[in-house]
């Protein structure tokens, strides 16, 4: 089994969801364990300038052993996994020689992970990929983009025959919540441009994604026994079922695609006196993500105005906004990535990334910062797969980049 398999089926062993209740960084304690152990095979490797910082932040350097100056690249990768599926006791699973049918992930909760359902499971026919058992989310997302860059960082340090400029490589906690990069240094990273190593599937080089937001809308009701309850009970959770009704049915995750925005709804909860329904809001074009926030701002006032002034409260707050503004005036460095994945034999798809990525957030934070694939499907459920010929395929596209770099 090759290094970079090792590595990524060590890594998601460390159970490092994130969790968006905490207030901490990293959010959960898993984080830093993982981190701790990044830092001590950095160390082992070495690489210079090794550091984990108190929010568990990872950074090292491999120095050039060029005899003239290029450009610093850094490669980023996120450790956290997402908080919408258990990401503990990660039971990996490894299907060789894969049939191009349905798979059984667990035969005693009858779990399949079925052809009809994630058709692109066909174009791995033949190949190897690493799966869940059912219970858990896999990881891949991004513990792949881990594994990739330590085992190209690791294949450099151990063949200094081969010329490079300066790599510098930095691992974040909490991306899953939108805080990955709230602690980055990026003046102590100090490059002059980087990738995250955590796109989907093989092939994809993104610099677009969503302006996004979130917002927690409250509601508040009056509880009275239901024996004598008309005309004087107001149901908070109808009020908040009536506000899900307004907003357009056909503006969600599972009926758009490409450059088509969205409303999310995230999370739901409550009871007579009080209900609250959390959604994230994204889209591309700037003007129509503002128009989406104005929207749910009118909405909340217009209920207001219906149930009383006090009734409905928002919390509304940016999180991270569309990198292209900042990636096009050197998108160079998009070139340089998709001309490193055809010499190694990959079919570049450049795309929007429908979510977002510490790339887009440090691309604003004066880092620019295009997306990578990492070989995933799936990312944050049961059915999550990674095909072990990606990841490798994702390894060699970081040597040809810095082999590209090298040579400018």
């Amino acid at each position: 089994m090759n290094t970079v398999v090792n590595k990524f089926l060590k890594y998601v062993k460390f159970d490092t969801e994130s969790d968006t209740e905490t207030g901490l960084t990293p959010s959960t304690p898993g984080q830093m364990v993982l981190a701790q152990e990044l830092t001590k095979e950095l160390e082992e490797m070495g690489l210079e300038n090794v550091s984990l910082d108190p929010n568990g932040y990872v950074m090292a350097v491999l120095p050039s052993n060029l005899d003239h100056e290029v450009p610093t690249v850094g490669f980023v990768a996120h450790m956290d996994t997402s908080p919408d599926f258990s990401g503990k006791h990660v039971k990996p699973q490894i299907w060789t020689d894969y049939n191009g049918e349905d798979i059984l992930l667990n035969e005693e909760q009858n779990i399949i992970m079925k052809v009809a359902d994630f058709p692109e499971l066909k174009q791995y026919k033949g190949q190897t990929i690493i799966t869940t058992d059912g219970t858990t989310l896999l990881g891949a997302d991004d513990k792949a983009g881990v594994a990739e860059i330590m085992t190209a960082v690791e294949y450099l340090a151990q063949h200094p025959e081969i010329k490079h400029g300066p790599i510098h490589i930095g691992f974040t906690p909490d991306e899953e919540i939108g805080q990955g990069a709230d602690f980055f240094d990026v003046r102590k990273f100090a490059a002059d441009f980087a990738y995250t190593l955590d796109g989907g599937e093989i092939g994809e080089l993104q610099y677009e994604n969503f302006n996004a937001a979130f917002a927690k809308i409250s509601f508040k009701g009056r509880n009275v026994h239901p024996g004598m309850a008309k005309d004087k009970m107001i149901n908070s959770m109808l009020i908040a079922n009536e506000f899900i009704g307004r907003l357009p049915q056909e503006e969600v995750p599972e009926k758009t695609e490409n450059y088509q925005g969205f409303y999310h709804l995230i999370s739901m909860g409550g009871s007579v006196e009080n209900s609250n329904l959390q959604y994230i809001i994204r889209d591309f074009d700037m003007s129509a993500y503002q128009g989406r926030k104005q929207f749910i701002e009118g909405l909340c006032a217009e209920f207001c105005k219906k149930y009383g002034e006090d009734s409905v409260s928002l919390e509304m707050t940016d999180q991270y906004f569309n990198m292209r503004e900042k990636v096009e005036p050197v998108k160079y460095i998009v070139d340089i990535a998709e001309e490193a994945m055809k010499q190694v034999g990959v079919e570049p798809m450049i795309i929007p990334i429908r979510g977002g990525t510490d790339g887009s957030r440090l691309s604003y934070m004066g880092l620019p910062c295009p997306n990578i694939f990492a070989g995933g499907h799936n990312f944050h459920g049961r059915f999550e797969y990674v095909p072990i010929e990606s990841m490798e395929k994702a390894v060699d596209v970081i040597l040809k980049v810095v082999e590209l770099i090298s040579k400018r």
